[in-house]
């Protein structure tokens, strides 16, 4: 609906002169009036809404017009995308995968067995969790790049909250059926996540407070591991680093091992250059890749040739052989352990869970490909439930492997598959060779891995970009270094929310002024070129109004025009208040009643209230209040520029 304002009108000048002026039809800019909006189906807008926050991608699109049969091979592929792409696999295909499965075997043997100590677990539940998660992940996963296993940061979260638990030296069975108690609850919240469509409750732990987390994370996995770096018998089972450092420098004197020692400074000195060689070589990928396998091999057969073991060296003794027993029977389907299982399984699924997406995200946008969330959660979370059956821990997507992988050159998740395959051979026949591992050799190795965690560009970046976003990174950080991995947790989550309550309950507003020759108006100190109308001020809102802001919107608003009332007293007296709601996509009653109390408060002051563009959902909820009516169909203009030729000619002419 469209129309001109009328031919003649009364154009009231500021201050104490009022001159009248007729402008003929032609000398009239034209101005698109803002009418009332069709009126919107109930119905039909709350299924838009629910399509968008469950539905978005609109997963039931391809079933569409679709035959019976055609429909039952689209929900086959829809759970098992393996039927989808191995349609057009092909031995070249193979070769790249074989090649970075073995590879990504050679990382992850070694670190598997680091990772299950840093669960207080058995070597060998590090290798089962290698062995059955990733084939279920290779069937039901959509990232072609992302290497599955157990990860640092899972493994300590989880064995630090089991620890509180269960005593894992006292209580040994005990603390193993909770730990699988924890996987299969870990595996129930992903899947559910996943079938629900509630992927994006994810996206609430931003990735300041990831970013942070991770590298607290990091540092105090590297701290675990000066037990076996130094040799140290007596430590702490506390993880924050007072304890820790405590723990080491009361040791000194008669708990440290000198040969520990040499072995495993000397082997971390060899993974750390083996790291900078891949990083600044990307062709050297492999370097860094085999540099843990062969520090093992080496170290294992110089201590079994000194019988270094009888000189005070830790060793990893016996790894059962064989692969994964079942341990159905081993979850807590009751008492007292059901729910500490639960509310564990819960925290370290959703860590789990936000690792692999942001992994999974990573490498697929790099290959240009869409990752489904959704998908992502099911797959993962049904490999961590049958994983819990067969005697796995928490395993998710890990960065260090995902990345070899990625340079490797892996073209489908077959390459987990083939890792599958190896780590089983090694479950079968290499595990008793193992047995003269030193543990130092497995810190070196963990220390080494945690340090690609530590993200000091990210950090940097989040302090020149948002510092409350690199308060929520450092806030975590430290919680989780001097406190616990909790509570580093729910300081991070903590943030992550006050900053979303802080930008929803004091949101922006900007005052306007007309940039030069043009027909824009912009926020005045980004543009200080803009100018100010005379005897008009312009304000934009960029938030919602809702019931959580609306009265700190109003009262910025009355300031706004307080402090533009003492600052040019000699200028025209404020007439019109423009408030520009362009960047206003909701209003609730609360900000309708807002805006009832910020037009009674401008008529005491003989200020005429002024909208300029709202949204639909806006102007219908404004129709619908009434306060459209109240206010004037004729103060709601298209454009800020609209309002001002139409309510000030003379002074924008000026």
């Amino acid at each position: 609906m469209s129309g001109r304002i009328a031919t003649d009108y009364e154009i009231k000048d500021s201050g104490n002169r009022n001159m009248s002026a007729s402008y003929t039809e032609a000398e009239l800019p034209y101005v698109h009036k803002v009418g009332k909006p069709p009126k919107q189906d109930l119905l039909k807008e709350i299924k838009t809404t629910l399509k968008e926050t469950f539905l978005s991608d609109d997963p039931l699109k391809p079933f569409k017009d679709q035959p019976r049969k055609k429909k039952f091979v689209l929900g086959l592929q829809a759970f098992f995308p393996i039927l989808s792409w191995s349609r057009d696999y092909s031995f070249s295909k193979f070769k790249g995968d074989f090649i970075a499965g073995c590879t990504i075997a050679s990382l992850c043997i070694p670190q598997d067995i680091g990772y299950a100590k840093l669960a207080n677990l058995l070597p060998q539940y590090g290798l089962y969790t290698s062995f059955v998660p990733p084939l279920i992940y290779a069937f039901m996963g959509s990232s072609r790049d992302i290497a599955i296993g157990p990860v640092a940061v899972v493994s300590l979260l989880l064995g630090t909250m089991l620890q509180n638990e269960v005593d894992p030296v006292k209580q040994k069975h005990e603390y193993l059926r909770l730990a699988f108690t924890a996987t299969f609850f870990a595996g129930i919240t992903q899947a559910a996540l996943g079938f629900l469509r509630l992927g994006f409750l994810i996206d609430f732990l931003s990735h300041a407070a990831i970013v942070g987390f991770m590298g607290g994370a990091a540092v105090t996995i590297a701290l675990q591991q000066l037990k076996g770096l130094f040799g140290i018998k007596n430590f702490t089972k506390k993880t924050d680093i007072v304890s820790v450092m405590r723990s080491v420098i009361n040791s000194a004197h008669h708990g440290w091992n000198w040969q520990t020692i040499l072995i495993g400074v000397s082997f971390l000195i060899f993974l750390l250059v083996a790291k900078f060689i891949g990083k600044r070589n990307k062709r050297l990928f492999w370097v860094p890749a085999i540099a843990p396998l062969i520090s093992v091999i080496v170290s294992t057969f110089f201590v079994f040739i000194t019988h270094a073991e009888r000189h005070g060296v830790n060793i990893v003794r016996h790894i059962e052989k064989g692969i994964n027993p079942s341990s159905v029977h081993e979850i807590y389907f009751s008492g007292p352990y059901l729910t500490k299982g639960f509310k564990i399984g819960v925290v370290a699924g959703l860590i789990a869970l936000t690792e692999a997406v942001a992994i999974g995200r990573t490498f697929a946008s790099m290959k240009d490909y869409q990752l489904d969330g959704n998908k992502e959660m099911v797959a993962l979370g049904t490999m961590n439930i049958i994983g819990s059956m067969t005697s796995c821990y928490v395993a998710t997507g890990s960065f260090s492997r995902s990345a070899v992988n990625y340079m490797a050159g892996c073209n489908t998740a077959v390459s987990n598959i083939v890792m599958s395959m190896i780590v089983m051979l090694t479950l079968f026949v290499i595990t008793p060779l193992f047995k003269y591992t030193p543990n130092a050799i497995l810190a070196s190795i963990i220390i080494s891995a945690v340090v690609g965690l530590i993200d000091i560009d990210a950090v940097l970046l989040l302090w020149k970009i948002d510092k409350f976003d690199f308060i929520a990174c450092m806030g975590a950080f430290f919680g989780v270094i001097f406190v616990s991995v909790e509570i580093g947790l729910l300081i991070s989550v903590v943030i992550s929310f006050a900053k979303i309550l802080l930008q929803v309950t004091r949101p922006r507003t900007a005052l306007l002024g007309k940039i030069p020759r043009t027909s824009v108006y912009r926020n005045i100190e980004q543009y200080p070129g803009a100018t100010r109308v005379p005897g008009v001020l312009i304000i934009r809102v960029d938030s919602a109004i809702y019931f959580s802001n609306s009265n700190y919107i109003k009262e910025r608003i009355l300031r706004w025009l307080t402090e533009e009332e003492e600052t040019f007293k000699d200028h025209p007296k404020v007439e019109y208040l423009i408030v520009d709601m362009s960047p206003v996509t909701d209003i609730d009653t609360s900000g309708i009643h807002a805006l009832e109390e910020l037009q009674s408060s401008l008529y005491k002051r003989k200020v005429q209230l002024v909208l300029t563009n709202p949204g639909q959902t806006v102007l219908d909820k404004l129709h619908a209040s009434h306060f459209a009516d109240h206010i004037g169909e004729d103060k709601i203009f298209l454009t800020v520029n609209d309002a001002v030729l139409t309510l000030a000619p003379k002074m924008e002419q000026a």
